[in-house]
């Protein structure tokens, strides 16, 4: 069955914080993964997810510095993870599986943008690497213990100033109408812990029981983007965003750069 491209009415919203949206829910014996756990969006996700009891494992590409950062928090650890290396990506996922607990909750939040040209791995564009096929390649080898009632959404956090910008100088971003002169950013933008709200909500709210594949903004799923309203370029999912037949050559395209296709003897 296909989960509608729809609003739900969860009740929450724009300035839902990842906290608030997990209030009353025991994630007590869940096992989450957050990538970019330590940074940004993922810190504060790492956060309310541990604050209601999951037990979260944070890869990342510079595990001491992770450390660091994620220090004081309660039943947070850190493993090695490069998602640029499918090497790195076989190694992780393979001691999670070894490790033979189970994984409930799967947040593929790490990211890059605007960085100058990079090749990684067998030559690949850094950002599409790191974005997409390093969180393809590890979605699909930690498949079996993810296999067991699994829901799957993408979540758009809104616009948050965070280290992602890092590659953006201030012109840019006032030329883009993100901050302006004196580095004020704009009201209309989300503090972290607001930015950490849909993708929490969508990996734990039982609102999404039995639901999945939809695109979610502002703690709900979205709507439809309206190509005449003014708020096209910042409200709603872009037909192309849903379109299932773009969706199976984009899995294609993956599965053969990769080598990883979990479905290939389905």
């Amino acid at each position: 069955m296909t989960t509608p491209q729809r609003p739900i009415g969860s009740g929450f919203g724009y300035r839902s914080t990842a906290a608030e949206v997990l209030e009353g829910i025991d994630l007590g014996g869940r096992i989450a993964i957050v990538t970019g756990g330590y940074s940004g969006l993922g810190l504060e996700t790492v956060r309310a997810l541990s604050g209601a009891g999951a037990e979260v494992l944070v890869p990342a590409r510079r595990p001491e510095h992770a450390a660091e950062v994620l220090e004081g928090l309660e039943r947070v650890r850190v493993d090695a993870l490069d998602l640029g290396s499918l090497d790195s990506v076989r190694a992780f996922a393979g001691r999670v599986l070894d490790d033979g607990r189970g994984v409930d909750i799967l947040i593929n939040n790490a990211a890059i943008m605007a960085c100058p040209e990079t090749r990684v791995g067998p030559g690949w564009e850094a950002q599409f690497a790191t974005n997409h096929l390093g969180h393809f390649a590890l979605a699909n080898r930690l498949w079996p213990l993810l296999a067991a009632g699994v829901r799957a959404f993408a979540a758009h956090p809104g616009g948050i100033m965070t280290p992602l910008q890092r590659h953006l100088s201030r012109d840019e971003m006032m030329a883009a109408g993100w901050m302006d002169e004196d580095g004020h950013a704009d009201d209309r933008f989300k503090t972290p812990e607001q930015g950490a709200s849909t993708s929490t909500w969508a990996a734990t709210s039982p609102q999404l029981e039995g639901m999945g594949g939809v695109y979610c903004e502002n703690c709900d799923i979205a709507r439809p983007t309206d190509p005449d309203s003014p708020t096209a370029r910042i409200e709603g999912v872009d037909a192309h965003a849903i379109d299932p037949d773009a969706a199976a050559r984009l899995w294609a395209v993956s599965a053969e750069l990769t080598g990883v296709d979990a479905f290939a003897a389905a």
